[in-house]
Formats: structure tokens, C-alpha cells, sequence
């Protein structure tokens, strides 16, 4: 008979025929096989089955995916080539090394950011991408193509470019001389750092960082947010921290200052759009007589106010050719000249009246850069101005006081010490030499402290330590360079900008104190060094050291002299609105003078704006 299926699983069962009874035995014999019963034979044949791990499961279709999966992968890798099997390993080996390295870079970053400045002095600068903009959260303008995308690199940025002709001030004729050794070779290329293809080898030159370029983008980009819509900027606002004291002309002259310091002008550059909206405003201001005077709340700042305007027209003039601006380049010359003091020799509050080093200084500087732009100075406007100096030295010259008989500080003795290098004393001199170097030791650039801060000082420091170049120079700058960047605002409405809090002139405003920061942080093409044109090269400066033994001077340059100066002008004054007698002297306790303040005297109840010719 045949057994019902049912009974089959989980046993191994035989069909087999006989009577009842017949029950099919074992039988020993070869393989054990089954034999029938009786001499029977089989009448079915048995039914073969697998054992159960053969048996097909169909209870998990998952389970199958999976084991099939593996089978396949299995198989691939038996059949794959030895080669292709040591290149994916390989390559997830370097996978694993590759996310290790991250791991450790990425927990070393805030060690890398805390060292961000300490960078080898003047070698940094090797790829342009390194002076683009940091990420700041600033408003810039679209940045124009200015030149050509082959324009080719500068070979020498110290070459002497074309001369501009000489144009005559027409002032009244001298027979006194200045001393044309040490200006005369660079005066045709003192403007020149500024343009592209000079700036990156300058940068490099003498010390400059990426850190040291973002930041003055970044102050640049502030300064653009800040012009009002009529073209002009303001000591006051809209900005926080403003000065209490407005002064339109000023805080217009020191923003295009900042621009043009970085090589843009109304003609060209990424903020050429803003410079000429700030020109076209500022020569509105500007008077018959050749004077600039803008929405003004103090009288004590009328010649600083012109100065600074008369250094950017002439800045102007001389970076561009601009026949536009020649005249009112001229007409501030000739104000200058005729506001200077006759007696001293100097500038202070008013026309032609009285003498501190303060308003001098921006004076010698408004001057010397109309010789850079190559307009006639008159050697006597230089020569009284040497000979005021000559009465504020002490130490023969090695520091300065800001009137005579006064105590010396470190701003007017770094303000006065510029000068002498603009009049003509050698990089050598042993005054220069030692007064330099002693504030570069003893008065270091520091945020320390309130009474440490004075960004009045830090300008005119930075400018006279460049112009010396060697071992002065690389003290000065080591600090500047990662101090004056790491103290800009990084976020808010006030990024880019310098916060005034805590600066021994922070009366002055926010704006005041971001330009002079900027001006500091473009010393390294803003203007050459003065000495390079031909002593830097001949090997004379390199080593520099305030603690070395300096050369004897070989004279005293005539800028020094002391010319026969009478009480009485050359010529008629021009007609101003201010009166001829000057201010009140500053009462015991009251605090000194800065170039466009902390006040001194009571602002001017109507406004000088209001009395403009």
C-alpha cells in the first residue's frame, strides 16, 4: 500500500505492497537497503525526500533577500581579481586616515585661530586669494574690473613713473632754500604704492598681512554705509559713538583720505562710485578764497579742517592728473600759505595767528603732498615751518613739546619727528635715530589700558617708524599689524569700524578713530618711504637699531635754519569770516587740543556752515 502524505514529514517512510502483517524489516546487506518481504517485490517505488536543512523555508521572503545577498556577495568576491580587491581596501584605509586628520585639525582650530597673526614678517603675502574678504558681515559695492584680467605684474614697484609738470603756486617769490636731497628722488613715486600691481609687492615688502588688508576692506566697506546722501560723511552719525561736534568737511576729507590711501579714486577702483559722490560734495564746500569749511561746530578746528581737505585734493590730484581738480588743489595751497603764522612760523585755530604742533603737523604733511602730486611749494612755507619746530625741540630735536615751554608728549614728539623727515634730516640722523626709537621701546602701541590708547600717537608713530624701514620699523609693525586688526568690531551694524570707548581722543567719534586706524593699516603703500627712492637700495637704512651707535649728522639741513622772518605778511591776508585775533588760551586743568578735538573752547553758537562766502 501507499502511506498517506500526511504522514510523511518528519519521518522517512517506505511504500512497500504485501498482505497485512507483511511489515517491511531491515536487512542487513550492502548499504542497509530495504528488502522485501517473503521474496515479494516492490509494486511502488519509494518516495525520495530531502532532509529538513535541504527542505525550501518559505516563512520569512526577508530572510531569503538576506541569504541570497550574501550568497551573491560572496560570490563576487571569490570571483573578483586580487587587484581590484587590494584597491577598495586601500581605498577605505584612506578613507579612515583621511577622517582621523580632520578629527585632529578640526579640534586644533581654535589654537590656529588664536596664532593667526604670527606669520613670517614680509613673506606671507605669496597668493592673491589671501586678501579677499574674511566673511565679514558687511554691505560692499559690486567690485568693478578696473583693468584688463592680463594685466602684467609690476617688476619694480620703486621705479619712477612719468613726471607731471610742474605747476608754479604763484605765491610771493623768496630767495630762501630748502633742502631737496632726501625728497627729491621719491617725490615722483610717493603716490605710486597705491596702484595695482604695486600693492601686493609692497604688502610684502614691509610686513603687511592678509589679516592687516582684510581689515582696511573691511573699514572701507563701513566707511560706504556711512556716507550721507548728499556726499558727505559726519563726526556725529548715523552711526554709534558719534562726536558730540560735527564737522562735515573733515570727517569727508578723513573718509576719502581712507579711500584714496587704498588706491581708489573717482576714476577708478572697487569704491570709485563713493569717492566721486564724496568729491563732487566737498568741493561745494570749498570757499572763493580757496578755504573748505563745512557744517562746523567748533572755531578751533577751522585749520585743521582745511589742512586735512587740502592733503586729500592734492592726493587726489596727484594719483589721477585730473585737470579738475588742479584748481582747487591751488586755491588750498594758496589758503595755507597765507594762514600760516608769520612770527612762529607755524599753523594753530586761526588764520595767521599763533603756533602748536598739532595744526602744523597736518600743514608739513598738506604740503608735501603737493610736492608729491609735483606742485610747486615755495621753499620759505617749508622753511618757517622748520623754524617753528626748532622752537618746540628739546633734546636737539629728539622729542617735542606742543607749544614752546610746554611739557613734551608722545603724539607731537612722533608728529614733530615726521616732520624733520619731511624736511629734509637724514635717515641717519642720530635725533631721528634715537627719538624714534625710544617710542617705539618706551611708548609701544598698546589696548592695555585707557591711558595706553591714543590712536593720534599710533598714526603719527607708524608713519615716522615706516619712513625709517630696518629693525625700528619691524619693532613698530609687529605689534601694530596684529593689534590695530584684532581690536576692529567683527559683527553688527558696526563691523569694520573701530570703537572709539577708551581712546584718549574717542570724543571725537567713531569715524574719527576708523580712519586714523586705517590710515595706519595702508602705511604700506599708502606712501613710500621717504629715504627708499635711492638710500634703501645703496644698502643705507637696513639696519636701523635704536640701540646701535648712529652716524654723526653731517649737517643741519637748511630746512632747520632759522630764516629772517619779520612780524609782518608777504602779502595782504585773504578776506576770511573769522576774525584776525585768535582764540583764548586754554585755562589750567583744561585738556589739550586734538586735531579736530576734544573741545577747548565753546561751541560756535551760529554755525561756520552758515557764514560760508
Amino acid at each position: 500500500m501507499v502511506l498517506p502524505e500526511d504522514d510523511l514529514p518528519g519521518k522517512r517512510r517506505l511504500s512497500v505492497s504485501g498482505s497485512a502483517g507483511n511489515r517491511p524489516q531491515p536487512v542487513g546487506g550492502i548499504g542497509n537497503r530495504p528488502q522485501p518481504l517473503g521474496g515479494g517485490s516492490y509494486s511502488n517505488r519509494p518516495i525520495l525526500l530531502k532532509p529538513r536543512s535541504e527542505l525550501p523555508e518559505h516563512d520569512d521572503d526577508e530572510d531569503d533577500d538576506e541569504e541570497q545577498e550574501d550568497t551573491d556577495l560572496r560570490e563576487i568576491l571569490r570571483n573578483a581579481p586580487a587587484w581590484l580587491v587590494s584597491t577598495v581596501f586601500h581605498m577605505l584605509l584612506l578613507i579612515m586616515l583621511g577622517l582621523w586628520a580632520y578629527a585632529v585639525t578640526n579640534r586644533d582650530q581654535e589654537l590656529e585661530v588664536e596664532v593667526t597673526y604670527a606669520e613670517s614678517l614680509g613673506e606671507q603675502l605669496t597668493d592673491p586669494s589671501m586678501l579677499e574678504s574674511n566673511g565679514l558681515e558687511l554691505e560692499t559695492e559690486p567690485e568693478n574690473i578696473i583693468t584688463p584680467p592680463d594685466l602684467a605684474p609690476v617688476d619694480d614697484p620703486l621705479a619712477m613713473p612719468p613726471e607731471l609738470a610742474e605747476i608754479d603756486l604763484n605765491l610771493p617769490a623768496t630767495t630762501a632754500t630748502i633742502d631737496d636731497r632726501i625728497t627729491g628722488a621719491p617725490i615722483g613715486l610717493a603716490l605710486k604704492g597705491r596702484e595695482i600691481g604695486s600693492r601686493a609687492a609692497l604688502l610684502k615688502k614691509y610686513g603687511g598681512t592678509a589679516e592687516t588688508e582684510r581689515a582696511v576692506e573691511a573699514g572701507l566697506a563701513w566707511l560706504v554705509k556711512q556716507q550721507r546722501e548728499d556726499g558727505l560723511w559726519s563726526m556725529v552719525g548715523p552711526y554709534e559713538d558719534g562726536s558730540p561736534y560735527e564737522n562735515t568737511a573733515a570727517a569727508t576729507a578723513m573718509a576719502l583720505l581712507a579711500f584714496q590711501g587704498h588706491g581708489d579714486t573717482h576714476q577708478t577702483g572697487q569704491y570709485k562710485e563713493t569717492v566721486r559722490k564724496g568729491w563732487e560734495a566737498l568741493l561745494k564746500l570749498q570757499r572763493a578764497d580757496g578755504q573748505f569749511l563745512g557744517d562746523m561746530s567748533l572755531e578751533n578746528q577751522i585749520l585743521y579742517t582745511h589742512a586735512q581737505c587740502t592733503i586729500a585734493v592734492c592726493e587726489l590730484y596727484g594719483m589721477t592728473s585730473d585737470s579738475h581738480y588742479h584748481e582747487p588743489a591751488m586755491k588750498a595751497l594758496r589758503y595755507a600759505a597765507n594762514a600760516q603764522d608769520q612770527r612762529l612760523g607755524g599753523w594753530r585755530y586761526q588764520p595767521r595767528y599763533d603756533s602748536d604742533t598739532s595744526v602744523t603737523g597736518w600743514f608739513v604733511m598738506a604740503f608735501q603732498s603737493a610736492r608729491m602730486a609735483k606742485l610747486s611749494v615755495p621753499p620759505t612755507v617749508m622753511q618757517r615751518a622748520g623754524t617753528f619746530l626748532d622752537k618746540v625741540q628739546i633734546e636737539d630735536g629728539r622729542a617735542y613739546t606742543y607749544q614752546p615751554q610746554r611739557e613734551r608728549t608722545a603724539a607731537v614728539t612722533a608728529e614733530g619727528l615726521l616732520c624733520r623727515q619731511y624736511l629734509g634730516w637724514r635717515q641717519n640722523d642720530p635725533r631721528l635715530v634715537e627719538g624714534i626709537g625710544f617710542l617705539v621701546k618706551k611708548v609701544p602701541l598698546s589696548y592695555t589700558s585707557q591711558s595706553d590708547r591714543d590712536v593720534y600717537y599710533w598714526y603719527y608713530c607708524t608713519q615716522a617708524a615706516h619712513h625709517m624701514e630696518g629693525k625700528i620699523w619691524e619693532d613698530w609693525n609687529s605689534v601694530m599689524r596684529q593689534e590695530v586688526p584684532s581690536k576692529q568690531v567683527k559683527k553688527g551694524p558696526e563691523a569694520g569700524s573701530w570703537d572709539p570707548d577708551g581712546d584718549k581722543w574717542g570724543t571725537n567719534g567713531r569715524l574719527y578713530v576708523t580712519c586714523l586706524s586705517i590710515f595706519m593699516l595702508e602705511v604700506y603703500y599708502r606712501h613710500l618711504p621717504i629715504y627708499s627712492g635711492y638710500q634703501f637700495v645703496q644698502g643705507v637704512g637696513k639696519t636701523m637699531d635704536p640701540d646701535a651707535k648712529p652716524e654723526p649728522a653731517a649737517d643741519k639741513p637748511a630746512a632747520a635754519a632759522d630764516p629772517a622772518v619779520t612780524d609782518s605778511p608777504a602779502t595782504e591776508p585773504p578776506a576770511t569770516d573769522t576774525p584776525a585775533t585768535g582764540p583764548a588760551e586754554r585755562k589750567p586743568g583744561e585738556p589739550p587740543i586734538d586735531p579736530v578735538g576734544p573741545p577747548s573752547s565753546p561751541p560756535v553758537r551760529e554755525k561756520a556752515a552758515a557764514t560760508k562766502g
